[in-house]
């Protein structure tokens, strides 16, 4: 009896001991391998498929791991394993007064991104249109690339940093000073470049390409750091403070800056004309400012130490790793076409109404009435994000996005001969307010699904990643539209010489430009067809096949997979 006992006690000491060394094991891969805060409590693994093979799954990117896919009984050990965080509901607790500081900071610094983001991407623009063709604001157009290629540098500015300033201010100071430095150069040179434009259009892009890329830089570093800045339960809020920030910095480079760079505002108004010059040196003067505070009397926190490789090889390695994760492929796929069904509308609409008589003045009050509904927009965007569904308010954005953007066409179509009446004016700033709402609906949408599934280790590489894709989408399609718009269009400058018209070609004469030129030589500007129509046309019958047959499906798929699916193990 007595060797019976011991025989069948001794397999169930075993089993215990087993199963004791596997929940240990099981501890320490994913203290490795999800890179997660120590402060955030694990449960580990208890379903039946064992720890070693779901790691695995994580590290391949396997897509057996959208849920969607598995049993019942699968989904339910799988979401018990590896997403307790998605079962029970986020705790909405009052912001602490660390998280408000910590939101009015990186308010600040998406600020100061913002500035010249603003000029190079909209005022700019405007500013040159008098003299360039839709084909040389192409070229200028290439200045906002490097903001959505900053992956590239990525892992030089995570990998690469001075442990007594700390791993984020090792970047952002130097960068905001260089940003200062640029916009003071700018600023000294504004009447040489902007006098004669079509002349300086190369030193133009390149001046403000560098700048756009110094900006894009902070940016890293500063997305890295709002994952250890703001506590976990309120990481969603990181994307409203970009959101507050970048759209506060934009507006005063568009819009504000539009309306009072106006002679016609100032006299209206009474108030001082600001000239570009004064702009960029105030500016300049909050760089340096801003960066000196950084420098004395913010003290960056240190991040948990890590056995990972955090060298720049490492990182590209990283990098790698994730984009090799299939859902993260399906997700770069949604970000690179997405928007291409309303590019037409964001990069042409305004330039078409200027030049169909709209003044920019106008045009700057409209968006400048719009921007307080898009900081309470982002506030509850925020809030709507918060939850098992992040991507559902992302996705209800699209339908309103493309309508109004097709509804942009139209208004172009049959935009009335100036002066436009009040009621029309009313009429744009409600289709600008409630189109503007589903973007910045979608903008913190999109953020803080990236906010949540990004890796805190890396945070900085992780989030520019997504990102990249996010704004490269929105990027990429931009040159090919301007140059779409001069490629389909069809202008004839009739000249009456001795009682007889002659018809003159010139693709240029539906720009202000091509149409002086036609005045020049006694003539008048016919555009027989605009390639605006075609472009805007062919954009959103692709948006809505698009978004109909991959977006919607994908991204339901995409939000129901744990965070730990989209953590890859660091060497």
């Amino acid at each position: 009896m007595s060797s019976r006992r011991n025989k069948s006690k001794k397999p169930k000491q075993t089993r215990a001991s087993e199963d004791q060394d596997m929940r240990k094991s099981s501890d320490e891969s994913m203290a490795i391998s999800s890179s997660l805060n120590t402060s955030i409590p694990r449960t580990p693994i208890t379903s039946r498929t064992p720890v070693s093979s779901r790691m695995a799954m994580l590290e391949d990117g396997d897509e057996e791991l959208e849920l969607n896919l598995l049993g019942e009984e699968q989904q339910r050990e799988a979401r018990q394993g590896l997403g307790q965080e998605r079962e029970a509901p986020v705790e909405k607790r009052p912001l602490s007064s660390k998280d408000k500081r910590a939101m009015v900071l990186l308010c600040v610094l998406y600020l100061i991104q913002g500035v010249p983001l603003g000029l190079a991407l909209g005022s700019i623009p405007f500013l040159l249109k008098d003299n360039l063709s839709y084909s040389q604001l192409a070229t200028f157009a290439l200045s906002g690339y490097p903001y959505s290629l900053k992956l590239l540098w990525s892992p030089i500015v995570d990998s690469i940093f001075h442990p007594s300033i700390g791993r984020r201010k090792s970047w952002i100071i130097p960068m905001q000073l260089t940003v200062g430095t640029l916009m003071l150069y700018i600023s000294l040179n504004v009447e040489r470049l902007m006098d004669s434009p079509e002349n300086h259009i190369n030193e133009l892009t390149f001046v403000f390409t560098s700048l756009v890329l110094i900006s894009a830089t902070q940016d890293i570093a500063v997305d890295g750091w709002a994952l250890t800045l703001l506590s976990q339960e309120n990481l969603s809020y990181a994307s409203t403070c970009q959101t507050i920030g970048l759209n506060t910095g934009y507006f005063a480079s568009f819009t504000v800056f539009l309306a009072f760079n106006s002679a016609e505002f100032a006299q209206k108004w009474g108030v001082p004309q600001l000239n570009l010059s004064a702009y960029l040196r105030f500016w300049s003067v909050v760089c340096y400012l801003v960066t000196f505070w950084l420098l004395f009397f913010k003290k960056e926190d240190k991040e948990p130490t890590t056995e990972a490789d955090l060298s720049i090889k490492g990182v590209y390695k990283t990098i790698w790793s994730i984009c090799k994760l299939k859902h993260v492929q399906s997700l770069i796929i949604v970000h690179i076409f997405a928007k291409l069904g309303f590019a037409a509308n964001e990069a042409a609409t305004s330039l078409k109404m200027v030049e169909k008589g709209f003044k920019r003045e106008d045009l700057a009050l409209a968006v400048l009435i719009d921007f307080p509904f898009q900081i309470f927009g982002g506030y509850l965007a925020a809030s709507w994000s918060r939850g098992d569904r992040p991507l559902r308010p992302w996705i209800w954005a699209f339908w309103p996005r493309l309508g109004f953007g097709m509804m942009a066409t139209l208004i172009v179509y049959y935009f009335p001969k100036p002066p436009i009446s009040s009621g029309f004016f009313a009429f744009l700033i409600v289709h600008t307010v409630i189109s503007s709402f589903s973007s910045t609906v979608q903008f913190v949408g999109i953020s803080a699904f990236h906010t949540r599934i990004s890796d805190p280790l890396i945070g900085g590489t992780y989030m520019t990643l997504l990102n990249t894709f996010t704004n490269l989408g929105g990027t990429w399609p931009k040159y090919f539209i301007l140059k779409g718009v001069d490629a389909f269009s069809v202008a004839t400058c009739k000249v009456t010489e001795a009682g007889t018209e002659v018809a003159v070609k010139a693709s240029e004469c539906v720009s202000e430009h091509g149409q002086a030129l036609c005045r020049e030589i006694g003539g008048t500007c016919v555009t027989e067809t605009d390639g605006y129509y075609i472009v805007s046309t062919a954009c959103f019958v692709f948006g809505i096949v698009f978004l109909v047959a991959y977006v919607i499906p994908t991204a339901r798929k995409l939000q129901e997979l744990p965070s730990l699916a989209w953590r890859v193990k660091l060497a």
